[in-house]
């Protein structure tokens, strides 16, 4: 049998029922951002509040992935996706009509459980499902689905914000979760890795490891290093990470293979990725207050700012995936990496004063980028997960993601808000000087006035740390992937930078 005839006829079906699962995540996490102002007011959330409804569905998402991704791979990933809309649905369903931060910090909880089970499944799915000859394409398709969910979350939030209310912005996942459960059900077959015998220690220690990081970094901002509250996490997720490690070395059926970072293409794909995520960390946050409150934008129209990114992001979606076969993926993930920098770069010239113009051509600088870079680093390093734990790999590379994600939220935001602080006058109310939002909430006109000439200084610099990030991560994408024709010679070859 050849490999056309081998190809499953609904696979570009399935595709679809895989771009739904994934996009219902990115839209949420996105579409959160520009919710935030009118959320935390009508809830009353303390920029602390704020903090952990963001914050609180990484915590749970990260430490999750790496069993979830397993859990695929051994009792079924159709299984294991289905079971995670249905927990993400229900959980939005609570969310939308929360009373109270603490409500809405417990369902954030519970869309990070059933994010953890959906994310690995989608992309395992799709590296079974397409060959090598088509698998570019349908990644390029998923990765595409993925950025247009990570730019139209912002639009599609001002409009529903504009429209209902904050809680829309949960209620709409409630109709996309069942017609992706449905379809799943419909189109899918199921699919899993040969059965080995469970690994739940291996589980344990990697799900207390990542939450116990994760929870160290969030709070490593507020307490410094040398607080106990800071200390005992850290404390637990070296302990538990380390023993994770060395018991996935010598267990004879180890939950995670490691050896995938002997492959270059997997560590340096992973590592940039990592790397871009830290400097993406506060882009969305910062950028939507910045018009809203700055530039005195509505929220429809912050999330329509984003359009310039959108479309620069599909269109060098596109041409990446053809590019990538004549190039290969090193040379255009360090392109479009560069180009991300670029962007930061730009953004970092903002001023109180500015027009549409710079925001938009910066948005679509970065777009670019992007469009070039991360489908071109997800190909590379999923290329080198073996079909059987395809599930458990892509949960190592979403894993690594998410904790970039995390450090980027808390390094970035940590920077914002000491800059922010240091810059408001020293007369201005407590709370004034935590946030800008609170600073609006004061009703003083000359306060207002510095909470904006604060917040855009202190955002300048942070996106100029954002651009020293994604270069780094160019930096590492050209020293450390390989492209097909060397990888396989160098595989086993030490990786050094």
């Amino acid at each position: 049998m050849n490999a056309v005839e081998g190809r499953d006829p609904r696979r570009w079906w399935i595709l679809i029922v895989l771009c739904l699962s994934t996009l219902v995540l990115v839209v949420d996490n996105m579409v959160l951002t520009v919710a935030v102002p009118p959320l935390a007011e009508d809830l009353g959330a303390s920029a602390q509040d704020t903090q952990w409804i963001l914050d609180s569905y990484i915590l749970v998402f990260a430490g999750l992935l790496l069993t979830s991704g397993s859990l695929g791979d051994r009792f079924g990933r159709r299984k294991v996706m289905i079971i995670g809309l249905a927990l993400f649905g229900a959980a939005s369903l609570v969310a939308a009509f929360a009373a109270n931060p603490l409500e809405l910090i417990v369902a954030r909880a519970v869309m990070g459980v059933g994010g953890a089970l959906i994310m690995p499944s989608t992309l395992s799915i799709l590296i079974t499902v397409f060959d090598d000859e088509e698998r570019r394409k349908a990644m390029a398709a998923w990765s595409a689905v993925a950025m247009l969910g990570l730019i139209g979350g912002p639009v599609l939030g001002g409009v529903l914000i504009a429209w209902f209310w904050w809680g829309a912005v949960f209620l709409i996942n409630v109709p996309i979760v069942v017609v992706a459960v449905l379809a799943a059900l419909t189109l899918m077959p199921e699919s899993k890795g040969p059965w080995q015998k469970p690994d739940p220690l291996g589980a344990i220690l990697s799900a207390t490891g990542m939450v116990a990081l994760v929870w160290t970094i969030i709070e490593l901002p507020k307490h410094g290093i040398t607080q106990a509250g800071t200390l005992i996490p850290l404390a637990i997720a070296v302990v538990s990470l380390i023993g994770f490690v060395l018991w996935e070395r010598h267990t004879p059926s180890p939950m995670v293979p490691l050896k995938l970072f002997r492959k270059r293409n997997f560590s340096g794909g992973s590592l940039s990725l990592t790397l871009v995520q830290i400097g993406n960390g506060g882009l969305l946050l910062l950028l939507t207050q910045y018009l809203q409150f700055v530039l005195d934008y509505t929220p429809t129209e912050a999330g329509l700012a984003f359009i310039p990114m959108a479309i620069a992001s599909l269109l060098c979606n596109t041409l990446g995936a053809t590019l990538g076969q004549k190039i290969g993926n090193r040379a255009l993930a360090t392109a479009g990496m560069t180009v991300m920098a670029a962007g930061f770069g730009l953004l970092a010239t903002l001023s109180t004063d500015a027009g549409f113009l710079l925001p938009a051509v910066a948005l679509f600088v970065l777009g670019a980028g992007g469009g070039l870079a991360m489908p071109a680093a997800i190909a590379a390093l999923m290329g080198e997960v073996p079909e059987e734990q395809a599930g458990v790999g892509s949960a190592l590379n979403d894993t690594i993601q998410q904790l970039g994600a995390a450090l980027g939220i808390a390094i970035l935001g940590s920077v914002v808000s000491g800059l922010f602080t240091s810059q408001m006058p020293a007369s201005a109310p407590e709370r004034a000087r935590l946030s800008i939002s609170d600073a609006f909430a004061t009703g003083d006109g000359g306060l207002i006035t510095a909470a904006r000439e604060a917040f855009t200084s202190a955002m300048s610099t942070t996106f100029l740390v954002s651009a020293v990030g994604v270069l780094a991560a160019a930096v590492v994408a050209f020293l450390v992937m390989r492209d097909k024709k060397t990888a396989a010679i160098e595989d086993d070859a030490p990786v050094s930078v």
